[in-house]
Protein backbone atom coordinates (compact mmCIF):
# COMPACT_ATOMS: atom_id res chain seq x y z
CA UNK A 1 0.00 0.00 0.00
CA UNK A 2 1.55 3.29 -1.10
CA UNK A 3 1.38 6.42 0.96
CA UNK A 4 -0.33 9.55 -0.30
CA UNK A 5 0.00 13.20 0.57
CA UNK A 6 -2.94 14.35 2.68
CA UNK A 7 -3.66 18.00 1.95
CA UNK A 8 -5.52 20.58 4.03
CA UNK A 9 -8.99 19.67 5.19
CA UNK A 10 -11.03 18.62 8.19
CA UNK A 11 -9.71 15.88 10.49
CA UNK A 12 -6.28 15.84 8.87
CA UNK A 13 -4.58 14.53 12.02
CA UNK A 14 -7.10 11.68 12.24
CA UNK A 15 -6.60 10.87 8.55
CA UNK A 16 -2.83 10.71 9.04
CA UNK A 17 -3.25 8.48 12.09
CA UNK A 18 -5.50 6.04 10.24
CA UNK A 19 -3.32 5.99 7.13
CA UNK A 20 -0.17 5.29 9.17
CA UNK A 21 -1.89 2.40 10.94
CA UNK A 22 -3.11 0.95 7.64
CA UNK A 23 0.37 1.19 6.12
CA UNK A 24 1.91 -0.38 9.22
CA UNK A 25 -0.56 -3.27 9.36
CA UNK A 26 -0.30 -4.01 5.64
CA UNK A 27 3.50 -3.70 5.43
CA UNK A 28 4.66 -5.22 8.71
CA UNK A 29 4.68 -8.97 7.97
CA UNK A 30 4.19 -11.16 11.07
CA UNK A 31 6.42 -14.21 11.34
CA UNK A 32 6.90 -17.26 13.54
CA UNK A 33 9.09 -16.58 16.59
CA UNK A 34 10.41 -18.93 19.26
CA UNK A 35 11.08 -17.68 22.81
CA UNK A 36 11.99 -19.87 25.79
CA UNK A 37 11.27 -23.09 23.90
CA UNK A 38 7.81 -21.82 22.98
CA UNK A 39 6.68 -20.91 19.47
CA UNK A 40 4.43 -17.94 18.69
CA UNK A 41 2.69 -17.62 15.31
CA UNK A 42 2.09 -14.40 13.38
CA UNK A 43 4.00 -11.94 15.56
CA UNK A 44 7.00 -9.59 15.40
CA UNK A 45 9.62 -8.25 17.78
CA UNK A 46 9.63 -4.69 19.05
CA UNK A 47 12.93 -4.01 17.26
CA UNK A 48 11.51 -5.27 13.95
CA UNK A 49 8.49 -2.98 14.39
CA UNK A 50 10.71 0.02 15.15
CA UNK A 51 12.94 -0.67 12.13
CA UNK A 52 10.06 -1.04 9.71
CA UNK A 53 7.96 1.88 11.01
CA UNK A 54 10.96 4.22 11.24
CA UNK A 55 11.79 3.62 7.57
CA UNK A 56 8.14 4.08 6.63
CA UNK A 57 7.87 7.43 8.40
CA UNK A 58 11.12 8.77 6.98
CA UNK A 59 10.06 7.93 3.42
CA UNK A 60 6.54 9.29 3.90
CA UNK A 61 6.21 12.86 2.60
CA UNK A 62 3.66 13.63 5.29
CA UNK A 63 6.43 13.25 7.91
CA UNK A 64 9.87 13.27 6.31
CA UNK A 65 13.46 12.29 7.14
CA UNK A 66 13.49 14.38 10.34
CA UNK A 67 11.69 11.56 12.21
CA UNK A 68 14.08 9.97 14.72
CA UNK A 69 14.16 6.44 16.03
CA UNK A 70 13.18 7.60 19.51
CA UNK A 71 10.10 9.31 18.06
CA UNK A 72 9.20 6.05 16.34
CA UNK A 73 9.41 4.27 19.69
CA UNK A 74 7.14 6.91 21.22
CA UNK A 75 4.61 6.36 18.42
CA UNK A 76 4.63 2.60 19.00
CA UNK A 77 3.95 3.28 22.67
CA UNK A 78 0.84 5.16 21.55
CA UNK A 79 -0.03 2.24 19.28
CA UNK A 80 0.17 -0.11 22.24
CA UNK A 81 -1.88 2.21 24.44
CA UNK A 82 -4.63 2.56 21.79
CA UNK A 83 -4.70 -1.20 21.02
CA UNK A 84 -3.18 -0.87 17.56
CA UNK A 85 -0.80 -3.63 18.69
CA UNK A 86 -0.74 -5.96 21.68
CA UNK A 87 1.80 -8.34 23.18
CA UNK A 88 1.60 -12.02 22.36
CA UNK A 89 -0.35 -12.63 25.58
CA UNK A 90 -3.06 -10.18 24.54
CA UNK A 91 -2.09 -7.40 26.96
CA UNK A 92 -2.19 -3.75 25.95
CA UNK A 93 -2.74 -0.28 27.44
CA UNK A 94 -0.63 -0.14 30.60
CA UNK A 95 2.33 -2.14 29.34
CA UNK A 96 5.36 -0.15 28.21
CA UNK A 97 6.94 -0.53 24.79
CA UNK A 98 10.72 -0.73 24.49
CA UNK A 99 13.13 -1.27 21.64
CA UNK A 100 13.96 -4.91 22.42
CA UNK A 101 13.05 -8.47 21.45
CA UNK A 102 9.63 -8.52 23.11
CA UNK A 103 6.95 -10.06 20.89
CA UNK A 104 3.85 -8.22 19.67
CA UNK A 105 0.98 -8.93 17.29
CA UNK A 106 -1.96 -7.19 15.64
CA UNK A 107 -5.36 -7.52 17.35
CA UNK A 108 -8.26 -8.93 15.30
CA UNK A 109 -10.37 -5.76 15.74
CA UNK A 110 -9.86 -2.64 13.66
CA UNK A 111 -7.94 0.08 15.52
CA UNK A 112 -8.87 2.92 13.16
CA UNK A 113 -10.33 6.07 14.64
CA UNK A 114 -13.85 7.05 13.52
CA UNK A 115 -14.32 10.52 12.09
CA UNK A 116 -16.51 12.83 14.19
CA UNK A 117 -19.94 13.41 12.72
CA UNK A 118 -21.04 17.00 12.45
CA UNK A 119 -24.60 18.08 11.66
CA UNK A 120 -25.04 19.18 8.09
CA UNK A 121 -25.19 22.92 7.89
CA UNK A 122 -25.35 25.41 5.11
CA UNK A 123 -21.96 26.86 4.28
CA UNK A 124 -22.17 30.61 4.34
CA UNK A 125 -19.42 33.13 3.63
CA UNK A 126 -17.85 34.95 6.52
CA UNK A 127 -20.17 37.85 7.38
CA UNK A 128 -19.16 41.43 6.91
CA UNK A 129 -18.96 43.20 10.29
CA UNK A 130 -22.25 44.78 11.34
CA UNK A 131 -22.23 48.17 12.91
CA UNK A 132 -24.13 48.43 16.20
CA UNK A 133 -26.82 51.04 16.74
CA UNK A 134 -24.64 52.73 19.32
CA UNK A 135 -22.00 53.54 16.77
CA UNK A 136 -21.71 57.22 16.06
CA UNK A 137 -22.58 58.60 12.65
CA UNK A 138 -20.47 61.30 11.11
CA UNK A 139 -22.20 64.65 10.66
CA UNK A 140 -22.19 65.85 7.10
CA UNK A 141 -23.93 69.19 7.62
CA UNK A 142 -20.76 71.24 7.06
CA UNK A 143 -18.97 69.14 4.44
CA UNK A 144 -18.05 71.52 1.60
CA UNK A 145 -19.08 70.34 -1.84
CA UNK A 146 -17.64 72.11 -4.84
CA UNK A 147 -20.35 72.63 -7.47
CA UNK A 148 -19.64 71.31 -10.93
CA UNK A 149 -20.71 73.65 -13.71
CA UNK A 150 -21.35 72.01 -17.05
CA UNK A 151 -23.64 72.60 -19.96
CA UNK A 152 -26.52 70.37 -20.96
CA UNK A 153 -24.63 68.48 -23.61
CA UNK A 154 -21.67 67.69 -21.34
CA UNK A 155 -24.00 66.62 -18.50
CA UNK A 156 -25.97 64.13 -20.59
CA UNK A 157 -22.88 62.89 -22.36
CA UNK A 158 -21.41 61.98 -18.97
CA UNK A 159 -24.51 60.55 -17.30
CA UNK A 160 -26.57 59.06 -20.12
CA UNK A 161 -27.13 55.31 -20.23
CA UNK A 162 -28.66 52.98 -22.76
CA UNK A 163 -32.15 52.99 -21.30
CA UNK A 164 -32.45 56.75 -20.95
CA UNK A 165 -31.28 59.49 -18.66
CA UNK A 166 -30.83 59.17 -14.88
CA UNK A 167 -29.80 62.63 -13.68
CA UNK A 168 -30.84 61.97 -10.04
CA UNK A 169 -28.05 60.57 -7.88
CA UNK A 170 -27.35 60.05 -4.22
CA UNK A 171 -24.27 60.89 -2.21
CA UNK A 172 -23.82 57.91 0.09
CA UNK A 173 -21.81 58.49 3.26
CA UNK A 174 -20.37 55.58 5.16
CA UNK A 175 -20.80 55.31 8.87
CA UNK A 176 -17.80 56.25 10.94
CA UNK A 177 -15.64 53.21 11.67
CA UNK A 178 -14.97 52.70 15.36
CA UNK A 179 -11.90 50.79 16.60
CA UNK A 180 -14.14 47.77 17.18
CA UNK A 181 -15.33 47.94 13.55
CA UNK A 182 -11.76 48.03 12.25
CA UNK A 183 -10.78 45.10 14.46
CA UNK A 184 -13.73 43.11 13.11
CA UNK A 185 -12.70 43.91 9.54
CA UNK A 186 -9.17 42.66 10.26
CA UNK A 187 -10.58 39.47 11.75
CA UNK A 188 -12.95 38.77 8.85
CA UNK A 189 -10.33 39.51 6.16
CA UNK A 190 -7.72 37.37 7.96
CA UNK A 191 -10.05 34.39 8.16
CA UNK A 192 -11.14 34.85 4.55
CA UNK A 193 -7.52 34.91 3.42
CA UNK A 194 -6.73 31.75 5.38
CA UNK A 195 -9.81 30.03 3.97
CA UNK A 196 -8.70 30.90 0.43
CA UNK A 197 -5.17 29.57 1.01
CA UNK A 198 -6.51 26.25 2.31
CA UNK A 199 -9.07 26.03 -0.48
CA UNK A 200 -11.86 25.16 1.96
CA UNK A 201 -15.54 26.07 1.81
CA UNK A 202 -15.50 27.00 5.48
CA UNK A 203 -12.89 27.35 8.23
CA UNK A 204 -15.37 25.87 10.69
CA UNK A 205 -14.12 22.50 9.48
CA UNK A 206 -10.67 23.08 11.01
CA UNK A 207 -11.15 25.71 13.73
CA UNK A 208 -13.69 27.53 15.85
CA UNK A 209 -13.68 30.99 14.30
CA UNK A 210 -15.79 32.41 17.12
CA UNK A 211 -12.87 32.00 19.51
CA UNK A 212 -10.57 34.09 17.33
CA UNK A 213 -9.59 37.25 19.21
CA UNK A 214 -9.65 40.24 16.86
CA UNK A 215 -7.56 42.35 19.26
CA UNK A 216 -4.69 39.87 18.98
CA UNK A 217 -4.54 40.38 15.21
CA UNK A 218 -4.40 44.16 15.49
CA UNK A 219 -1.72 44.00 18.20
CA UNK A 220 0.45 41.59 16.20
CA UNK A 221 0.23 43.78 13.11
CA UNK A 222 0.91 47.23 14.56
CA UNK A 223 2.67 46.80 17.95
CA UNK A 224 6.08 45.73 16.69
CA UNK A 225 9.62 47.08 16.88
CA UNK A 226 12.06 47.73 14.05
CA UNK A 227 12.99 44.06 13.87
CA UNK A 228 9.32 43.05 13.55
CA UNK A 229 9.20 41.55 17.06
CA UNK A 230 5.95 42.05 18.95
CA UNK A 231 6.16 44.61 21.75
CA UNK A 232 4.18 43.85 24.89
CA UNK A 233 2.18 46.60 26.59
CA UNK A 234 1.75 44.49 29.73
CA UNK A 235 5.24 43.97 31.16
CA UNK A 236 4.02 41.10 33.33
CA UNK A 237 3.67 38.99 30.16
CA UNK A 238 7.22 39.71 29.07
CA UNK A 239 9.93 37.04 29.14
CA UNK A 240 12.15 37.13 32.24
CA UNK A 241 15.25 39.27 31.90
CA UNK A 242 17.58 36.37 32.69
CA UNK A 243 15.97 34.28 29.93
CA UNK A 244 16.36 37.07 27.36
CA UNK A 245 20.03 37.38 28.33
CA UNK A 246 20.57 33.64 27.96
CA UNK A 247 18.89 33.53 24.54
CA UNK A 248 20.86 36.54 23.35
CA UNK A 249 24.06 34.89 24.54
CA UNK A 250 23.54 31.73 22.47
CA UNK A 251 22.11 33.59 19.46
CA UNK A 252 25.23 35.78 19.19
CA UNK A 253 27.78 33.16 20.27
CA UNK A 254 30.75 33.60 20.63
CA UNK A 255 30.36 37.38 20.52
CA UNK A 256 28.74 37.60 23.93
CA UNK A 257 31.62 38.90 26.06
CA UNK A 258 29.46 41.84 27.21
CA UNK A 259 27.11 39.44 29.00
CA UNK A 260 29.52 39.28 32.01
CA UNK A 261 28.68 35.62 32.77
CA UNK A 262 31.49 33.39 34.00
CA UNK A 263 32.91 31.44 31.06
CA UNK A 264 33.91 27.81 31.70
CA UNK A 265 33.98 24.53 29.86
CA UNK A 266 30.41 23.48 29.07
CA UNK A 267 29.03 26.96 29.83
CA UNK A 268 27.00 27.06 26.60
CA UNK A 269 25.36 23.70 27.42
CA UNK A 270 24.18 24.98 30.80
CA UNK A 271 22.77 28.11 29.18
CA UNK A 272 20.93 26.02 26.60
CA UNK A 273 19.52 23.71 29.29
CA UNK A 274 18.20 26.77 31.16
CA UNK A 275 16.36 27.96 28.07
CA UNK A 276 15.03 24.48 27.28
CA UNK A 277 13.73 24.02 30.83
CA UNK A 278 11.80 27.29 30.68
CA UNK A 279 10.06 26.53 27.37
CA UNK A 280 9.38 22.92 28.37
CA UNK A 281 7.57 24.12 31.50
CA UNK A 282 4.94 26.04 29.52
CA UNK A 283 1.45 24.72 30.20
CA UNK A 284 0.37 25.25 26.58
CA UNK A 285 2.39 25.16 23.35
CA UNK A 286 3.16 28.47 21.70
CA UNK A 287 0.83 27.69 18.77
CA UNK A 288 -1.96 26.93 21.31
CA UNK A 289 -4.20 23.88 21.54
CA UNK A 290 -7.03 25.79 19.87
CA UNK A 291 -5.06 26.26 16.63
CA UNK A 292 -3.53 22.77 16.54
CA UNK A 293 -5.69 21.56 13.63
CA UNK A 294 -5.04 24.74 11.67
CA UNK A 295 -1.26 24.37 11.83
CA UNK A 296 -1.48 20.64 11.11
CA UNK A 297 -3.33 21.51 7.90
CA UNK A 298 -0.46 23.79 6.88
CA UNK A 299 1.73 20.69 6.71
CA UNK A 300 -0.33 19.68 3.68
CA UNK A 301 0.96 22.77 1.88
CA UNK A 302 4.70 22.23 2.43
CA UNK A 303 5.10 20.94 -1.13
CA UNK A 304 4.21 24.49 -2.19
CA UNK A 305 6.72 26.50 -0.18
CA UNK A 306 5.31 29.98 -0.84
CA UNK A 307 1.76 28.89 -0.03
CA UNK A 308 2.93 27.30 3.23
CA UNK A 309 4.85 30.45 4.20
CA UNK A 310 1.84 32.66 3.52
CA UNK A 311 -0.43 30.35 5.50
CA UNK A 312 1.96 30.44 8.47
CA UNK A 313 2.23 34.23 8.23
CA UNK A 314 -1.53 34.61 8.46
CA UNK A 315 -2.01 31.90 11.10
CA UNK A 316 0.64 33.36 13.38
CA UNK A 317 -1.31 36.65 13.42
CA UNK A 318 -4.07 34.77 15.28
CA UNK A 319 -1.77 33.95 18.20
CA UNK A 320 -1.91 35.82 21.51
CA UNK A 321 0.78 38.57 21.37
CA UNK A 322 2.81 37.04 24.22
CA UNK A 323 2.88 33.69 22.38
CA UNK A 324 3.91 35.34 19.13
CA UNK A 325 6.74 37.23 20.84
CA UNK A 326 8.05 34.08 22.54
CA UNK A 327 7.84 32.21 19.24
CA UNK A 328 9.70 34.94 17.36
CA UNK A 329 12.56 35.07 19.86
CA UNK A 330 12.81 31.29 20.07
CA UNK A 331 12.85 30.74 16.31
CA UNK A 332 15.49 33.43 15.77
CA UNK A 333 17.71 31.78 18.37
CA UNK A 334 17.16 28.28 16.94
CA UNK A 335 17.95 29.43 13.39
CA UNK A 336 21.16 31.18 14.45
CA UNK A 337 22.40 28.25 16.52
CA UNK A 338 21.69 25.72 13.75
CA UNK A 339 23.67 27.82 11.24
CA UNK A 340 26.51 28.83 13.58
CA UNK A 341 29.57 26.74 12.79
CA UNK A 342 31.47 28.23 15.72
CA UNK A 343 28.92 26.97 18.24
CA UNK A 344 30.35 23.93 20.05
CA UNK A 345 28.18 20.79 20.19
CA UNK A 346 25.40 21.20 22.76
CA UNK A 347 24.85 17.44 22.93
CA UNK A 348 27.24 14.50 22.56
CA UNK A 349 24.86 12.34 20.50
CA UNK A 350 22.89 14.84 18.40
CA UNK A 351 23.91 17.69 16.12
CA UNK A 352 22.89 21.22 17.04
CA UNK A 353 20.31 21.52 14.25
CA UNK A 354 18.55 18.26 15.12
CA UNK A 355 18.83 19.14 18.81
CA UNK A 356 16.95 22.41 18.28
CA UNK A 357 14.05 20.60 16.63
CA UNK A 358 13.92 17.72 19.13
CA UNK A 359 14.12 20.01 22.16
CA UNK A 360 11.57 22.64 21.19
CA UNK A 361 9.10 20.90 18.86
CA UNK A 362 6.73 19.97 21.69
CA UNK A 363 7.00 23.50 23.09
CA UNK A 364 5.80 24.90 19.76
CA UNK A 365 3.08 22.45 18.68
CA UNK A 366 1.37 19.49 20.30
CA UNK A 367 -2.16 18.20 20.66
CA UNK A 368 -4.06 18.38 23.92
CA UNK A 369 -4.90 14.68 24.05
CA UNK A 370 -1.50 13.48 22.79
CA UNK A 371 -2.91 10.23 21.44
CA UNK A 372 -2.12 10.97 17.81
CA UNK A 373 0.88 11.90 15.64
CA UNK A 374 1.36 15.32 17.21
CA UNK A 375 5.05 14.84 17.97
CA UNK A 376 5.90 13.74 14.43
CA UNK A 377 3.86 16.55 12.92
CA UNK A 378 5.40 19.18 15.19
CA UNK A 379 8.91 18.02 14.22
CA UNK A 380 8.17 18.56 10.53
CA UNK A 381 6.48 21.92 11.07
CA UNK A 382 9.14 23.30 13.44
CA UNK A 383 11.89 22.31 11.00
CA UNK A 384 10.16 24.24 8.22
CA UNK A 385 9.53 27.25 10.48
CA UNK A 386 13.13 27.34 11.69
CA UNK A 387 14.44 27.31 8.11
CA UNK A 388 12.06 30.09 7.02
CA UNK A 389 11.60 32.08 10.25
CA UNK A 390 12.63 35.41 8.70
CA UNK A 391 9.70 35.23 6.27
CA UNK A 392 7.13 33.46 8.43
CA UNK A 393 7.26 35.63 11.56
CA UNK A 394 6.84 38.96 9.80
CA UNK A 395 3.62 40.71 8.92
CA UNK A 396 2.81 40.01 5.22
CA UNK A 397 3.07 43.41 3.55
CA UNK A 398 0.72 42.67 0.66
CA UNK A 399 -1.97 41.38 3.00
CA UNK A 400 -1.60 44.35 5.35
CA UNK A 401 -1.90 46.81 2.45
CA UNK A 402 -4.96 44.99 1.11
CA UNK A 403 -6.80 45.20 4.43
CA UNK A 404 -5.86 48.85 4.95
CA UNK A 405 -7.13 49.66 1.45
CA UNK A 406 -10.36 47.84 2.27
CA UNK A 407 -10.79 49.87 5.46
CA UNK A 408 -10.13 53.09 3.53
CA UNK A 409 -12.74 52.06 0.95
CA UNK A 410 -15.34 51.66 3.69
CA UNK A 411 -14.81 55.30 4.65
CA UNK A 412 -15.17 56.76 1.16
CA UNK A 413 -18.19 58.68 -0.05
CA UNK A 414 -19.96 56.98 -2.95
CA UNK A 415 -22.41 58.08 -5.60
CA UNK A 416 -25.41 55.81 -6.11
CA UNK A 417 -28.02 56.03 -8.86
CA UNK A 418 -31.67 54.97 -8.48
CA UNK A 419 -32.06 51.23 -8.61
CA UNK A 420 -28.52 50.49 -7.40
CA UNK A 421 -28.10 48.31 -4.34
CA UNK A 422 -27.11 50.22 -1.23
CA UNK A 423 -24.84 48.67 1.37
CA UNK A 424 -26.52 48.31 4.73
CA UNK A 425 -23.55 50.03 6.34
CA UNK A 426 -24.16 53.28 4.44
CA UNK A 427 -25.86 56.46 5.47
CA UNK A 428 -27.63 57.92 2.36
CA UNK A 429 -28.02 61.61 1.69
CA UNK A 430 -29.92 62.63 -1.44
CA UNK A 431 -29.15 65.39 -3.89
CA UNK A 432 -32.29 66.67 -5.57
CA UNK A 433 -32.02 67.09 -9.32
CA UNK A 434 -33.11 70.35 -10.83
CA UNK A 435 -36.86 70.51 -11.54
CA UNK A 436 -37.94 68.05 -8.81
CA UNK A 437 -39.79 68.85 -5.62
CA UNK A 438 -39.52 67.68 -2.03
CA UNK A 439 -42.85 65.94 -2.31
CA UNK A 440 -41.67 64.00 -5.33
CA UNK A 441 -38.51 62.92 -3.52
CA UNK A 442 -40.53 61.88 -0.49
CA UNK A 443 -42.80 59.74 -2.63
CA UNK A 444 -39.77 58.07 -4.19
CA UNK A 445 -38.36 57.23 -0.78
CA UNK A 446 -41.62 56.22 0.88
CA UNK A 447 -42.36 53.29 -1.42
CA UNK A 448 -40.26 51.07 -3.67
CA UNK A 449 -40.41 51.81 -7.38
CA UNK A 450 -39.24 50.20 -10.55
CA UNK A 451 -35.89 51.84 -11.35
CA UNK A 452 -36.63 51.67 -15.09
CA UNK A 453 -39.89 53.58 -14.62
CA UNK A 454 -38.08 56.08 -12.40
CA UNK A 455 -35.54 56.63 -15.17
CA UNK A 456 -38.36 57.29 -17.65
CA UNK A 457 -39.96 59.84 -15.33
CA UNK A 458 -36.62 61.58 -14.93
CA UNK A 459 -36.41 62.04 -18.67
CA UNK A 460 -39.96 63.36 -18.84
CA UNK A 461 -39.65 65.84 -15.95
CA UNK A 462 -36.23 67.17 -16.88
CA UNK A 463 -36.87 70.77 -17.92
CA UNK A 464 -33.26 71.48 -18.84
CA UNK A 465 -33.46 69.06 -21.75
CA UNK A 466 -34.40 70.44 -25.12
CA UNK A 467 -37.31 68.91 -27.02
CA UNK A 468 -34.98 67.46 -29.59
CA UNK A 469 -32.77 65.77 -27.01
CA UNK A 470 -35.77 64.63 -25.01
CA UNK A 471 -37.32 62.98 -28.07
CA UNK A 472 -33.99 61.31 -28.78
CA UNK A 473 -33.77 59.91 -25.25
CA UNK A 474 -37.37 58.75 -25.35
CA UNK A 475 -36.73 56.91 -28.61
CA UNK A 476 -33.76 55.19 -27.00
CA UNK A 477 -35.91 54.19 -24.05
CA UNK A 478 -38.72 52.98 -26.33
CA UNK A 479 -36.34 50.67 -28.18
CA UNK A 480 -34.93 49.30 -24.93
CA UNK A 481 -38.20 48.94 -22.98
CA UNK A 482 -41.19 49.04 -25.38
CA UNK A 483 -43.68 47.59 -22.88
CA UNK A 484 -42.96 50.14 -20.15
CA UNK A 485 -42.96 52.92 -22.72
CA UNK A 486 -46.39 51.81 -23.99
CA UNK A 487 -47.78 51.78 -20.44
CA UNK A 488 -46.63 55.35 -19.92
CA UNK A 489 -47.73 56.60 -23.37
CA UNK A 490 -50.74 54.52 -24.45
CA UNK A 491 -51.77 57.06 -27.17
CA UNK A 492 -49.91 59.56 -29.36
CA UNK A 493 -51.72 62.38 -27.53
CA UNK A 494 -50.17 61.41 -24.18
CA UNK A 495 -46.73 61.41 -25.79
CA UNK A 496 -47.28 64.80 -27.45
CA UNK A 497 -48.53 66.32 -24.20
CA UNK A 498 -45.08 66.36 -22.62
CA UNK A 499 -43.70 68.70 -25.27
CA UNK A 500 -44.47 72.43 -24.93
CA UNK A 501 -46.35 74.10 -27.78
CA UNK A 502 -44.34 76.57 -29.85
CA UNK A 503 -45.40 79.13 -32.44
CA UNK A 504 -45.33 77.46 -35.77
CA UNK A 505 -43.37 79.00 -38.63
CA UNK A 506 -46.27 78.14 -40.91
CA UNK A 507 -48.35 80.97 -39.54
CA UNK A 508 -45.55 83.46 -40.10
CA UNK A 509 -44.92 82.26 -43.65
CA UNK A 510 -48.51 81.58 -44.63
CA UNK A 511 -48.09 83.23 -48.01
CA UNK A 512 -45.88 80.29 -49.01
CA UNK A 513 -48.61 77.83 -48.01
CA UNK A 514 -50.45 76.17 -50.85
CA UNK A 515 -54.19 75.95 -50.46
CA UNK A 516 -54.30 72.76 -52.51
CA UNK A 517 -51.11 70.87 -51.84
CA UNK A 518 -51.90 68.06 -54.25
CA UNK A 519 -52.86 70.41 -57.09
CA UNK A 520 -50.33 71.01 -59.82
CA UNK A 521 -48.47 74.32 -59.77
CA UNK A 522 -49.81 77.17 -61.84
CA UNK A 523 -47.61 79.88 -63.21
CA UNK A 524 -48.12 83.24 -61.59
CA UNK A 525 -46.43 86.53 -62.07
CA UNK A 526 -44.20 85.97 -59.04
CA UNK A 527 -42.54 83.11 -60.84
CA UNK A 528 -41.99 84.84 -64.11
CA UNK A 529 -38.48 85.52 -65.17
Amino acid sequence: MEHRIIGPGPYRATKLWNETIELFRSGMTPKKHRVHFKTYERCFTATEAVDWLHELLQCNQNFGPEVTRSQTVQLLKKFLKNHVIEDVKGRWGKEDFEDNNSLYRFPPTSPLKPYPKRPAQKVEPLPFPRWSDEDSVTSYAHIPVKPVVMNSELWYKRHSIAIGEVPACRLVYRRELTPANIEEIWKSRTLLRLQKIFGLDSLEEVMDTKQTNRKHIMHNVYNVNKQGIVVMEDRSKELPHWLLSAMKCLASWPNCSEMKQPMYLGFERDVFKTIADYYSSLQEPLLTFQLFDVFVNILGLLQKRLAAIEALQVCCLLLPPENRRKLQLLMRMMARISLNREMPPLCDTTGNRALMVQTFSRCVLRSKEEVDLGELLSTKLVTFMMDNCQDILTVPTSFKNAVEDYVAHQRRVQIKYPGANIDGTLHPTFIQPQGTTLEYEYQKLSKPQDPVKVALEEIITNKTLSSKDKKKKLKQFQRAHPQIYKERFPTPDTEAAIFPEKTSLKSQLSFFTLKRPFQSFQRTRSFRM
